[in-house]
């Protein structure tokens, strides 16, 4: 009899877990929407980006700072350019990510710079144009963190004007075709 109980126990256990893991499966599929095979690139910004983006910008100048988006969606070929500058074409190296492996391609990310007193748009890490001793550019970091980004200025390859949103995804989820599902139908 002992034996049998140990069995029923078991056995409830298991189904408990199948159906933990089940719910982890459907919570994940509403997060996300898969597209069709072959589908073809679209320039599609998401929504929440844009919409946290724009509200960077906004705190940003609230704080001073003059803040430019100066690239948003990016394609494959876009980003193959991108890729061959500084190895088969002239100039410096400014990524290393090919078509397909950056957060660009799939609209979840920006690049940013500052606007400067003279209008000019730099990219200099130590501008510090409201006068209070801190570099823009770190405080526009720190702004964008707090709306949700990741930034590329902490990664072991500092990536400064780069910021993005994965809500989860890898490039690899990505590249197999899925997405948040906030972005079905939604363009800038």
């Amino acid at each position: 009899m002992k034996l049998f109980h140990k069995d029923i126990i078991v056995w409830i256990l298991i189904i408990l877990f199948v159906i933990l893991l089940f719910i982890i499966y459907e919570q994940k599929n509403d997060r996300y929407i898969k597209l069709e095979k072959n589908q073809p690139e679209t320039k599609q910004f998401d929504p929440v980006v844009a919409k946290k983006t724009k509200k960077l910008v906004q705190e940003a100048a609230q704080h001073g700072i003059s803040v430019v988006i100066t690239e948003k969606f990016r394609t494959k070929k876009e980003q193959n350019e991108l890729y061959a500058q500084g190895r088969t074409a002239s100039g410096n190296i400014v990524t290393y990510a090919k078509g397909g492996e950056s957060y660009h391609n799939y609209g979840l990310a920006v690049d940013y710079a500052l606007k400067n007193d003279n209008g000019e748009i730099i990219w200099n890490t130590s501008y510090d144009g409201n006068n209070n001793g801190q570099a823009d550019w770190f405080e526009v970091a720190d702004l964008a963190k707090e709306l949700g980004f990741e930034w590329g200025g902490d990664w072991r390859n500092p990536d400064f004007p780069h910021l993005q949103m994965d809500f989860g995804l890898s490039i690899r989820q990505l590249q197999d075709g899925l997405r948040p599902k906030h972005n079905q139908n939604k363009t800038e």
